[in-house]
């Protein structure tokens, strides 16, 4: 059992791309060894966002403790800052009930953000903020992230150009600083102390991962996601997160009457494909992670987590 106050407590991150079944395995993980899960998500975060993000049902939380779900409202801003801030808490909060966190999500930066911290940047300009959102806007999100990759190449080639919030916040650095973001990156940050971390990730073959990403917006869709998206167009504006998130941004297109419901769902699948990509790329660049991999079989794969995690925690 680890240590009350220990200096090392000993924590897991389970990651990998959406639709891999890094939830299922951590929920039996955390089930096994006394744990507690901390979800590390961009999107789970948000009330009312619950089919489209995959979040974990009422069972899960009943079975075992989740923690950084459901802590805004669709309109609130919600930075890696803020998860940092508070996932940290949470971990110091577990680690003095002496049982074990396990992290499991699929947004890398938040990870990141939670174990090494984030740079010590300039605060918001919302009238620069606004500016820019003006011309994505009118032009569309590749402008800026041309611009951006004229100025910051480095930065650029970590960013999608579809992602506009991450694309401004780069350029504001630079406009209100004069220096990039890459440049701020650089400089010493405040990484987690009292923790030492095992990383397991899960691994599946592109098509077979892709499948299991077509099959799950399909399921999403038997769940009642297009009530899901109607409910919050009625309670909330259209500028909102939760509209320019993946799923949400399509359906919310379709009941516009802009597309049909077959071209909404293939978007879909195809834009979440794309992300899954997006995701394997940037954990693939992590040393640290001991990867599993999921051909094996569920079962497998988790003895094979319970013996990782077993050594750890001895």
């Amino acid at each position: 059992m680890p240590e009350v106050g220990g200096r090392n407590h000993p924590a897991i991150a389970v990651i990998g791309p959406t639709a891999s079944g890094k939830s299922d395995l951590a929920l039996a993980l955390a089930d096994r060894f006394r744990g507690e899960i901390v979800v590390c998500d961009a999107l789970q975060v948000y009330r009312h966002m619950d089919i489209g993000t995959a979040k974990p049902g009422v069972e899960a939380r009943a079975r075992i403790p989740h923690h950084m779900l459901d802590l805004r409202d669709p309109c609130v801003d919600f930075s890696a800052g803020d998860y940092l801030r508070l996932s940290r808490e949470v971990l110091d909060e577990i680690k003095a009930r002496c049982r074990t966190p396990f992290v499991v999500g699929g947004t890398g930066f938040y990870l990141k953000a939670l174990i090494e911290g984030l740079f010590a940047g300039p605060g918001r300009s919302e009238e620069l903020r606004r500016r820019m959102r003006n011309i994505v806007a009118k032009r569309g999100p590749a402008i800026l992230h041309r611009a951006l990759r004229r100025i910051d190449p480095e930065t650029a080639a970590k960013l999608a150009p579809a992602d506009a919030e991450r694309n401004i916040r780069a350029y504001e650095i630079y406009l209100v600083t004069g220096q990039t973001m890459s440049s701020w990156q650089a400089r010493p940050r405040d990484s987690l102390s009292g923790f030492r971390w095992l990383k397991l990730g899960i691994l599946w073959p592109r098509t077979q991962l892709y499948a299991r990403i077509d099959q799950r917006v399909e399921e999403m869709f038997r769940q009642g996601f297009v009530a899901e998206v109607e409910a919050l167009t009625k309670e909330f504006p259209r500028e909102c997160h939760a509209f320019k998130a993946i799923g949400y941004r399509q359906i919310a297109g379709y009941l516009e009457g802009r597309f049909s419901l077959e071209a909404a769902i293939e978007d879909i699948q195809r834009e979440s494909r794309r992300y899954a990509k997006r995701q394997t790329t940037w954990f693939r660049s992590n040393r640290e992670i001991v990867w599993l991999d999921a051909t094996l079989g569920a079962e497998a794969v988790l003895e094979l987590a319970s013996s990782a995690v077993a050594r750890f925690l001895a």
